[in-house]
C-alpha cells in the first residue's frame, strides 16, 4: 500500500515555497540589503560667511605645523579636546588665527541651531584626524572621561 500526500499548494493555510532559488542566494540577499552603506544628508548651511570664517579657523588649529601648539594650549587650560564649547569660552581658536577682532564664540552664536551642530561635526572630524604619534602624546585630552 502507498500513501500519498497532498501537494502543499492543496492545503488550506499553507504558503507556497518557491523552490527556484538556492539558500545561500537568499542569505547573501538578505546581507546585501543588510550592509547598505550610510550617507550622512546634506544640510545647507544658513549663514555661510559665519560659518566658513569659523570653520577656516578651525581648520588652521589642526593644520600639522600648529595642532601640537593648540592640543598644549587645550591642555593647559585643562578641558577635554572635544569640548568644543569649552575651546570657544576659552578663546582658543583666536591664539591659533591672531586675526584682530575675530571672535570665534561669537561667530559660533551668531550661526542658528543647524549650523552650530554642522561646525561642531566638523571640529570632531578634524581634531579625530591628528596624527596618531601626536594623539598618543595628549592621550589625556583624548580621553572619554
Amino acid at each position: 500500500m502507498v500513501e500519498s500526500q497532498p501537494s502543499k499548494l492543496l492545503v488550506a493555510g499553507s504558503i507556497p515555497v518557491s523552490r527556484s532559488r538556492s539558500l545561500t542566494f537568499v542569505r547573501r540577499e538578505r546581507i546585501q540589503r543588510m550592509t547598505v552603506s550610510f550617507r550622512q544628508a546634506a544640510i545647507k548651511v544658513e549663514k555661510a560667511q559665519e560659518f566658513a570664517r569659523l570653520q577656516a579657523a578651525v581648520e588652521q588649529a589642526f593644520l600639522p605645523e600648529k595642532t601640537e601648539r593648540f592640543l598644549k594650549q587645550v591642555d593647559r587650560k585643562g578641558i577635554r579636546i572635544r569640548a568644543f564649547d569649552a575651546v570657544l569660552t576659552e578663546c582658543l581658536l583666536e591664539g591659533v588665527v591672531g586675526e584682530a577682532g575675530f571672535n570665534a564664540r561669537q561667530l559660533y552664536e551668531s550661526l542658528p541651531v543647524s549650523d552650530q551642530a554642522q561646525m561642531r561635526e566638523f571640529y570632531l572630524s578634524k581634531l579625530e584626524g591628528v596624527d596618531v604619534a601626536l594623539r598618543h602624546k595628549f592621550k589625556k585630552l583624548y580621553q572619554y572621561y
